[in-house]
């Protein structure tokens, strides 16, 4: 078996606010059809990792080779109270220069988002108003995909189709990258890291998920 792509290859990334260095380093790389998660306390420098992959933020030193389009999923929801979900999906669709919403369609209905098409974003529940952001990052079937919190306001039954939905765009050849303070799921990863002091460093995956109730939402 050949050895697969890597799609996304960070080295020696660096990046400081003032006299606050938060990343001293970064080392690591996303191979095509790879889950990967990167797991980081609060204030670690996750979201800033995160936004110097995708091309939002400039590193102070180092180097980013990205391979195919990037669909962004960022933790803060990039949505427009006062357009529709409906309205987004073609701003959108013009933006990616897409023929169709056919993709865009698929995720939303798997999300429950499609009976919200003619509600203003700004109606939306933090959950409801996530499911958009990911449907945004998802609609262009990008080869690279960099999430931050994804499931942030997620009840039981939309993480398992989060995660569902994730694990075909990886075993379609997708590369996914998956950043969170959270450990559940661990063993859901192909390869998992940790965010600590500025660098990243390979991380023992945790003991399988506690069951939670059907009901439940998953922490922020």
């Amino acid at each position: 078996m050949s050895q697969r792509e890597n799609t996304l290859t960070v080295v020696d990334l660096h990046k400081s606010y003032g006299h606050r260095s938060v990343l001293r380093g970064v080392r690591f790389e996303l191979r095509e059809g790879e889950l990967l998660g990167i797991i980081g306390e609060n204030g670690a420098g996750k979201t800033t990792l995160l936004g110097l992959l995708a091309g939002i933020l400039k590193a102070d030193r180092g180097t980013i080779s990205r391979c195919g389009d990037i669909g962004y999923c960022p933790q803060k929801i990039v949505v427009n109270d006062d357009l529709t979900v409906a309205q987004h999906l073609r701003y959108f669709q013009c933006a990616y220069h897409l023929e169709n919403l056919d993709r865009a369609v698929e995720v939303t209905e798997r999300l429950g988002l499609a009976g919200y098409a003619d509600t203003k974003a700004g109606m939306l529940s933090g959950g409801t108003k996530q499911k958009l952001n990911l449907t945004l990052a998802l609609m262009h079937n990008p080869r690279i995909v960099l999430m931050d919190e994804p499931y942030q306001g997620f009840d039981w039954e939309n993480y398992l189709n989060f995660w569902a939905i994730t694990t075909e765009l990886r075993d379609q050849g997708c590369s996914v990258l998956v950043i969170s303070h959270i450990a559940h799921d661990t063993e859901r990863f192909d390869r998992l890291f940790r965010l600590d002091s500025g660098v990243v460093v390979p991380a023992e995956p945790a003991g399988p998920p506690a069951r939670r109730p059907k009901n439940r939402q998953v922490a922020s």
